[in-house]
C-alpha cells in the first residue's frame, strides 16, 4: 500500500507514470493482465469523489480485484486508511468494520455480498442501521437484480449501481451516467468507453490490446467492452456479445434469459449457463445455490419458462433448474461460469 501511496503522490498525470497490473476475473475463461497507469486510477477515484463524495471507506473486496484496488486509491486520496473485512465476509464483520465515524462512510460490494447483508438486516436491526449509515454503497461486478435493488431502497440504503471493468479502472458509469471525463458510445450494438480512466493495454499481448482498444479519426482512444447496450445519455447494458447460444436455429442471449429468470421469486440470484441439447442443439439451465424442495423447484421452473417465453420466445426457455450446495465464485465475487459449465455434465 505504501508503494501505491507513493505512486499516487508522485504521478504527474501524463500516462507515463508507474503502472499497476490487475488480473481480470476470467469469468469468460480468458483472464488477462491489464496494465493500469496511476493516472487512470487517479482519474477514476477523483471522478468518483466528485460524483458521490469522499470520506471513510470499508474494504470488503480483494485488493487484487480492481474494485478493491480502487477502494485503496480513493482512501489514499482522501487521506484515510480503509477498514478491512476478512475474506470470509459475514454481516457481523461488516458491522464491526463500519464502526462509528463522523466522516461519510462508503464501501464497494458485489451483489452476492449485498444480498447477504440484506438477508441479515431482516432480523438484525444493527445490520439494517449500519447499511443505512453509509453515504453510498457501490455495487458492481455483475448486474444487480431488480428485486435486490428494491429491497435496499425499501430499507433506506443508498445503492449506486456501477458499470465498468479492469480496463476502465473499475466502475466508470454510475447509475447509467458516465463519470466526469468518461465518454460512452455504442458502435454496431457494442458499448465502448473513452476517457482518462482507460488502461494502457494488456501485458505482453499486443494483439489483444489492438483488438480491445481502438482509436477514432479524431485521435480518441476507445475500449471495446464486448457488451451490448443502448446509450441516450443513460447507459443500458443488455448482455454480452459472446454469451449467446443458438437454440433451434435462433440466437438467444443468455444475459437476457438470466435477467428474466431473476424476476421469479426464489431465483433472484440464479445463474443461467449453456448446455448441449439433443433436440435444440443448445439450451440453457438455471443454477441456484441451496437446497430447494422438489415442488418449489418445479413451480419455479414452470414460472421461469413462462416468463422467458413471454419476454423472449419459446427457444429461449431454460431446460431445467439445478441446485448446488455452494455456487463457485471468482475472487471478484462473480459466479465462476467456466467452472459451472464444467460441472453441469456431472450433476
Amino acid at each position: 500500500m505504501a508503494t501505491l501511496r507513493d505512486a499516487l503522490a508522485e504521478a504527474p498525470g501524463t500516462g507515463s507514470e508507474p503502472a499497476v497490473i490487475v488480473e481480470t476475473s476470467g469469468s469468460s475463461g480468458y483472464p488477462k493482465s491489464v496494465v493500469l497507469p496511476i493516472s487512470a486510477l487517479r482519474a477514476s477515484a477523483e471522478a468518483t469523489a466528485e460524483r458521490i463524495g469522499s470520506g471513510s471507506w470499508v474494504l470488503a473486496l480483494e485488493p487484487t480485484y480492481v474494485a478493491g484496488l480502487q477502494v485503496l486509491v480513493r482512501s489514499i486520496l482522501a487521506g484515510a486508511t480503509p477498514t478491512v473485512i476478512p475474506a470470509s465476509f459475514t454481516p457481523d464483520q461488516f458491522v464491526d468494520a463500519a464502526g462509528t465515524t463522523d466522516a461519510p462512510r462508503y464501501t464497494s460490494l458485489v451483489p452476492a455480498q449485498l444480498t447477504r447483508l440484506l438477508d441479515a438486516a431482516v432480523g438484525d436491526p444493527d445490520v439494517a442501521d449500519c447499511l443505512r449509515g453509509f453515504a453510498a454503497i457501490l455495487v458492481g461486478g455483475q448486474a444487480l437484480p431488480g428485486a435486490e435493488a428494491d429491497r435496499a431502497a425499501a430499507l433506506g440504503v443508498r445503492i449506486v449501481r456501477t458499470y465498468g471493468s479492469s480496463e476502465t479502472s473499475g466502475g466508470c458509469v454510475y447509475d447509467g451516467v458516465p463519470l466526469a471525463g468518461v465518454s460512452v458510445r455504442v458502435e454496431e450494438g457494442e458499448v465502448q468507453i473513452s476517457g482518462p480512466v482507460l488502461a494502457s493495454g494488456y501485458l505482453d499481448d499486443d494483439q489483444r490490446t489492438a483488438q480491445a482498444f481502438v482509436t477514432d479519426a479524431d485521435g480518441n482512444r476507445w475500449y471495446r467492452t464486448g457488451d451490448v447496450g443502448e446509450f441516450d445519455g443513460a447507459l443500458r447494458v443488455t448482455g454480452r456479445r459472446d454469451n449467446v447460444i443458438v437454440s433451434g436455429g435462433v440466437n438467444v442471449s443468455l444475459d437476457r434469459v438470466e435477467r428474466v429468470v431473476r424476476t421469479v421469486p426464489g431465483l433472484e440470484a440464479a445463474v443461467v449457463v449453456p448446455v448441449a441439447d439433443a433436440h435444440w442443439g443448445e439450451a440453457s439451465v438455471i443454477v441456484v445455490e441451496g437446497n430447494l424442495a422438489a415442488a418449489t423447484t418445479d413451480d419455479a421452473l414452470v414460472e421461469a419458462r413462462r416468463r422467458v417465453e413471454r419476454e423472449i420466445g419459446a427457444p429461449a426457455r431454460p431446460r431445467e433448474i439445478l441446485t448446488l450446495a455452494r455456487m463457485p465464485l471468482l475472487p471478484s465475487g462473480k459466479p465462476d461460469r467456466v467452472r459451472l459449465r464444467a460441472q453441469i455434465p456431472t450433476l
